[in-house]
């Protein structure tokens, strides 16, 4: 059973769809392909507890440096102008 009928933002009607997700931590970014329950009518999109646990653990190996086990796609750059 979902956690959830309807979305709690706005009543709209959720949907389970695979999205992707970005995670900053400390000065690394990480982007992750997950499962969530996205309402059609705001895109408000709702994971599991699982997921959210999941999405900590990462941070914490991002802000800690430890990404050894991820795999790198590419660099990212900051303009300043």
């Amino acid at each position: 059973m979902k956690p959830f009928a309807e979305c709690p933002i706005c009543s709209g009607e959720l949907v389970e769809k695979q999205v992707e997700k970005l995670l900053r931590g400390g000065k690394h970014t990480a982007l992750l392909r997950v499962t969530a329950e996205v309402c059609l009518h705001c895109g408000e999109r709702l994971y599991s507890v699982d997921t959210i646990k999941r999405f900590e653990r990462i941070r914490a190996q991002l802000e800690d440096e430890q990404t050894l086990d991820f795999e790198p796609v590419g660099q990212a750059f900051e303009v300043s102008r």
